[in-house]
């Protein structure tokens, strides 16, 4: 059963935290089923700041949690060396941060059916996950003052 608490904050990691697109021929090597734009995708927030923000939160209280997709038309295979690469890119930016939920998601898959809290607060730079998200849904700017405020 859902958690209709919403102190919960939520991020996607591609084009949120993580600036896949940002990785030189991140398209063709993901058709080619690399890893490797998952892996080198450089940070898209002050890390240090963000993991400190991240665990004040938890310690009063907030679930925080990662939200985000695999890559499209893809296979399970692919799926799974996605979320390993995810996983080791979260530990390595964030390793500080405990994390209370991580889902690694088929692409297309709506985050609010995913996560324990879907009426917390999402970072995500799709406007349409935006949109469908049941709480409280934030684009990718301003993620630290938004967390400072809360």
């Amino acid at each position: 059963m859902k958690n209709l608490n919403t102190k919960a904050i939520y991020f996607d990691m591609d084009g949120t935290i993580a600036n896949l697109y940002g990785v030189i021929g991140w398209l063709e090597m993901i058709i080619a089923r690399e890893v490797t734009p998952y892996t080198n995708a450089t940070p898209m927030v002050k890390m240090n700041i963000l993991a400190r923000l991240l665990n004040k939160l938890q310690k009063n209280g907030w679930t925080i949690g990662i939200v985000s997709w695999t890559a499209k038309n893809s296979t399970v295979e692919y799926n799974e060396r996605i979320a390993k690469a995810k996983i080791t890119w979260l530990k390595t930016h964030l390793k500080s941060v405990n994390f209370d939920e991580i889902h690694i998601v088929e692409y297309g898959t709506p985050k609010a059916t995913v996560v324990e809290m879907p009426n917390g607060i999402l970072f995500d730079d799709e406007e349409p996950n935006r949109n469908a998200w049941t709480g409280t849904a934030y684009d990718v700017n301003n993620i630290i003052e938004i967390l400072k405020n809360l």
